[in-house]
């Protein structure tokens, strides 16, 4: 079949018979039997622009290999082996070739995978008999392989897992390579293992860790891996563990390591020391150490390297891969000029597969069958971003961010106002980087209650109502201008939505789904391994008030993650950085606000400096990006100054978002 192939097309490969059935027709023939013919040649069937289930789920062909890796993790001298559990249709035993679909993650045998949290199990002989997640069921069926690869260090793999750094990259780098030739597999009993049966035409897919190391493998620029798939995943470490010198964890590349690590302690300890020791939690600083699990722009995986198409997604309002490693991965694809593809969610933490499954499973078969299979379904003539803005309320633009956002510069007043015009030269305000009732910060709750109110740790300026509805769209940054007494605080910038609204809850339990009793099914099954999964639904929050964006500074780190610059105590300084990214319809009717603090407790582990930071209002602002507001957006989000009667919610009650690794 061409790419100029049209609907209902078929596509057959034809195979020369095998040697058994080459000796039966001679055999026939030669007796004056019945015309001998040979089995049916094993082919792909294409039918209304998508790849068909002809292929027998239960009669594929599983079995695992060691695929020898350039890598020795673990430091015995030997090479580490990258156990890959395979299954493929049977036909590829008589010449039909298939491309790949490949998982490879440090999860199979701990946190599980999925909502449901499935491991891989296995037959007497050590092959696999049920492989996690719908990925087998759907696929091969419809002419795939499936591999569920254990990244360096987990599982049936040799090694020792390193957080996102080198090896565990290289690892799935190395089964890539050996699916195009290019490096050495073993079969358990020791004999070479070549993968005669693929194209060599890969794509990777997984959910937070899975997909950070598809995004790494792809970034190492491979040849043979054709697309990507990253849901909730990571593209630099540093941006997972801090932002800009602010720590979200501590010890937290150890902790993981040792945490996906299932063997006893002692055979990676001096491994995860030296993970330790290369964090560096005592400064929070980006290092060398970091670069080496940076896919952006690191020392082993860059995005200018990038050959494979990336179809992401991500949850808007996830916390624990935050939306920035999405939003700064996608960037830097665009200035390589990526052929790419996105889902942005309301959700938190969640596999669009518990989003939107229908859609998704459809959306995901035409892509890997137009990247894999080579079939030209228009995909890629599609709009470029599918978003979600409400609950289950979902709308398709161009690209991300929305082409028609414009900035709009918000600026801090006196009496707590933010709108259009610059305060008065010499106008500020101020709070402390101090303790709260744990001593580690303040919560957002309290950051965020009774914004018209003075609270030594924070300050609040709060818009009028909104005339009208408009959406931010990209990245809100903030601009200050500030003067310390010591010489550094610890800076928090929320951007606030006050209006009673009802929402996803991501904060709650779920991250915003609820998962139900009934399933549905997508593929074929087998007694061991079936398509079936549990349903799951939106769940919501009505609420007067919600936290849009979230920014974080070390001020010391405002020029440089590497070189901090202590502030001269006294001094003005302006620092800028940028919030995580958002899709957020901003109503009419709510006011929106810029709130301004120290420790944030519910997502930093750093001590408060104790600082007083003075902020100089005349020479501060925040910028956001906002779409479909008519001709002059800032008349939306930046109407005239408040009233000063209104007060807002007094007591706010924020949960911290749950921290799923899976």
């Amino acid at each position: 079949m061409t790419r100029r192939s049209v609907e209902r097309t078929r596509r057959t490969m034809t195979l020369p018979m095998t040697v058994a059935a080459l000796t039966g027709a001679v055999l026939a023939g030669a007796s004056g039997g019945a015309t001998a013919l040979a089995q049916p040649s094993p082919e792909i069937v294409v039918e209304d622009g998508a790849t068909q289930p002809v292929f027998s789920y239960k009669d594929a062909i599983r079995e695992h290999v060691y695929v020898e890796s350039s890598v020795d993790s673990d430091r015995d001298g030997r090479k580490d082996r990258v156990n890959v559990d395979i299954i493929r249709p049977a036909e590829t035993e008589h010449g039909l070739k298939v491309p790949v679909i490949m998982d490879e993650s440090p999860y199979y045998d701990n946190a599980g995978r999925g909502n449901e949290s499935e491991r891989k199990t296995y037959d007497s002989a050590g092959n696999p008999v049920k492989f996690p997640l719908f990925y087998d069921n759907y696929f091969v069926p419809r002419g795939y392989a499936f591999l569920a690869v254990d990244m360096v260090g987990t599982t049936r793999s040799d090694g020792c897992p390193v957080s996102g750094g080198p090896s565990d990259v290289l690892g799935g780098k190395a089964v890539v390579d050996w699916l195009n030739g290019r490096a050495k597999a073993y079969r358990p009993d020791g004999t070479p293992a070549r993968a005669a049966w693929t194209t060599g035409r890969t794509g990777m897919i997984g959910k937070s860790y899975d997909g950070t190391l598809a995004n790494g493998v792809a970034a190492t620029g491979v040849e043979g891996l054709e697309t990507i798939v990253p849901i909730s995943a990571i593209s630099s470490w540093y941006g997972y563990s801090r932002m800009n010198g602010v720590k979200y964890w501590t010890d937290e590349q150890p902790w993981l390591a040792s945490y996906v690590d299932t063997d006893p302690p002692e055979k990676c300890a001096p491994v995860n020391a030296g993970l330790d020791e290369g964090e560096d939690d005592a400064t929070g600083d980006y290092n060398a150490y970091w670069r080496t699990a940076d896919y952006r722009n690191g020392t082993i995986a860059r995005a200018s390297r990038v050959r494979a198409s990336v179809f992401a997604a991500h949850g808007v309002n996830d916390l624990n891969v935050k939306d920035d490693q999405f939003a700064e991965w996608w960037r830097a694809l665009a200035r390589r000029g990526v052929e790419r593809k996105v889902w942005l969610t309301q959700r938190g933490h969640v596999d669009p597969f518990d989003t939107r499954r229908d859609a998704w499973v459809d959306t995901l078969h035409r892509w890997f069958d137009h990247e894999l299979q080579q079939i030209p379904n228009g995909i890629m003539r599609e709009p470029r971003a599918d978003i979600e803005i409400g609950p289950d309320r979902w709308i398709s633009q161009r690209d991300w961010p929305s082409r028609d956002a414009r900035n709009v510069v918000l600026r801090p007043g006196a009496g707590g106002a933010l709108g259009a015009e610059r305060a008065a030269e010499g106008t500020t305000a101020a709070f402390t980087d101090a303790p709260g009732p744990r001593g580690d910060g303040h919560a957002e709750s309290a950051m965020v209650s009774d914004p018209a109110a003075d609270r030594p740790y924070r300050t609040a300026f709060v818009s009028g109502p909104l005339p009208r509805t408009g959406r931010l769209s990209g990245t809100p940054e903030a601009h200050l201008k500030i003067k310390l007494d010591r010489p550094t605080a610890n800076l928090t910038a929320l951007l606030v939505d006050y209006g009673e609204d009802t929402r996803v809850n991501y904060l709650g339990s779920g991250s915003g789904i609820r998962t139900l009793g009934t399933e549905d099914c997508h593929g074929e099954s087998t007694p061991a391994d079936d398509a079936c999964y549990r349903q799951t639904e939106v769940t919501t929050v009505t609420s007067p008030v919600n936290v849009v964006a979230r920014g974080w500074l070390d001020a010391q780190n405002d020029r440089s993650l590497s070189r901090p610059r202590p502030l001269e105590p006294g001094r003005y300084y302006n620092v800028q950085w940028e919030t995580l990214s958002q899709e957020y319809l901003l109503k009419k009717g709510h006011r929106l606000a810029l709130v301004l603090a120290g420790t944030d407790a519910d997502y930093n582990t750093e001590t408060p400096t104790g600082a007083q930071v003075t902020l100089d209002l005349r020479g501060s602002s925040i910028t956001v990006p906002v779409a479909a507001a008519g001709d002059d957006p800032t008349a939306l989000v930046a109407p005239p100054q408040p009233a000063t009667t209104w007060r807002g919610p007094a007591t706010v009650t924020l949960p911290v978002q749950e921290r799923e690794l899976y």
